[in-house]
């Protein structure tokens, strides 16, 4: 597992270029710091086994399912990882999502008083989970009520919640375009290459940038060919994409949403002072309030930062269904985002972990999902599987944790 911080790989790389950065991750995978290591190599694993039991798994339209798919846990699960980072849990989000997709659903239906359109609807119902997380996060960071109990309280209280709202109704249809399209809209094959190019050139000048920048204050500038290296990844991974989807009915507006959030929460977690705050109370909060951290307002911060992507990832779910009924929240929307965020590589311990872990692991999971559908096997059987992929996440992050300490990291 990794923190937040800039890795002893990027640092080694910066320092000495390629050789070192390698050496450093030898290093680093020696002491039990695996960090996405495995997932990489179980989606690998995965894909070339379906592939093999499937020949539907590896097609333009079964990729594009697979995004959207993954979309609303990939989304849920973001916010599980910066709770987790704090060494805390949130049993909660499966229900909050579900309120989430009620409001929009309550919302934007016409000929009612209350009929705000499809963005109104949005904005009020992340607001809604803002307020949610605030008064959750309160009674940990405030009265020190555990969050175990705070959250599985939140759980039946939103549970039940989502009863009265559509006890009389039992379902509504979401008829609103604009809510409907955050899971059901494709973009087009020229969009879809702008949108690639776009993802390149945001980094090129992000390295140009950093470049730049490093050199004017006379720090390392680090190792160019591991830069073009980056560079040349990432254009293959956004072309590839596309072009795959492009096959079927473009790239799903759905994924582009998750990328744009793993990006921007990444940024927030390991780029600004709030972000290194949190793995700081997540490492030991007792040293991060005596090094003048507001440690309750930021455990109060996550816990409204956790509610209102469970409310996004909420609104993906409804609009892909374009309902809600009586289930919105149920089933395992609350397992499956908390695997991911672990199966990705976020440590149960907090302090360690990254956002990506969130769509690695939804990504891990949903594939699974998605596989043994179609090659015909159970419900219980992605149960089973899913369980034993979560167990051996948590075994190795505690085997990671302990050589860790070991080694002194």
């Amino acid at each position: 597992m990794s923190d937040g911080a800039p890795s002893e790989v990027e640092e080694a790389a910066e320092r000495g270029g390629l050789s070192a950065a390698a050496r450093a991750y030898l290093e680093r995978l020696k002491a039990g710091d695996v960090g996405s290591l495995p997932v990489i190599v179980a989606l690998i694993a995965i894909t070339a086994f379906f592939s093999y039991k499937s020949t539907v798994f590896f097609t333009a339209i079964n990729f594009d399912n697979l995004i959207v798919q993954t979309a609303g846990t990939a989304i849920i699960a973001i916010g599980v990882v910066f709770v987790l980072l704090l060494g805390e849990i949130d049993l909660s989000i499966g229900y909050v999502s579900g309120v989430g997709g009620v409001i929009v659903a309550e919302l934007q239906q016409a000929g009612t008083n209350h009929n705000f359109g499809g963005l109104g609807a949005i904005v009020i119902a992340l607001i809604a989970g803002l307020m949610i997380g605030a008064a959750q996060g309160s009674f940990v960071a405030l009265i020190a009520v555990p969050s175990f109990v705070v959250t599985l309280a939140g759980l039946l209280i939103w549970q039940g919640a989502i009863l009265k709202a559509l006890g009389t109704e039992g379902v509504i249809g979401i008829q609103n375009n604009f809510i409907n399209n955050v899971a059901n809209y494709f973009l087009s094959e020229e969009a879809g290459w702008i949108l690639a190019g776009v993802v390149v050139l945001a980094y090129v000048l992000g390295a140009v940038g950093s470049y730049v920048s490093r050199r004017r204050a006379g720090l390392d500038t680090g190792d160019l060919t591991l830069t073009v290296l980056k560079g040349v990844s990432i254009a293959v991974i956004a072309f590839g994409v596309v072009a795959i989807c492009n096959h079927s009915r473009g790239v799903p507006f759905a994924g582009v949403l998750v990328v744009a959030l793993v990006g921007f929460w990444s940024y927030v977690a390991r780029r600004t002072t709030f972000g290194r705050h949190v793995y700081a109370v997540g490492g030991n909060a007792e040293a991060a309030r005596r090094a003048g951290i507001n440690v309750a307002r930021i455990r109060i911060f996550v816990f409204m930062i956790s509610s209102m992507m469970a409310v996004l990832g909420g609104i993906v779910l409804a609009a892909r269904l374009n309902s809600v009924d009586l289930t919105a929240g149920s089933g395992t929307i609350l397992l499956d985002a908390i695997a991911a965020a672990v199966i990705g590589g976020t440590s149960l311990y907090g302090g360690r972990g990254y956002v990506r872990a969130a769509l690695l692991g939804a990504l891990v999971i949903k594939t699974i999902e998605n596989g043994l559908d179609l090659i015909g096997q159970s419900d219980w059987v992605k149960d089973v599987t899913t369980g034993v992929i979560l167990l051996l996440a948590v075994t190795l992050d505690t085997v990671s944790r302990r050589r860790l300490a070991r080694s002194g990291r």
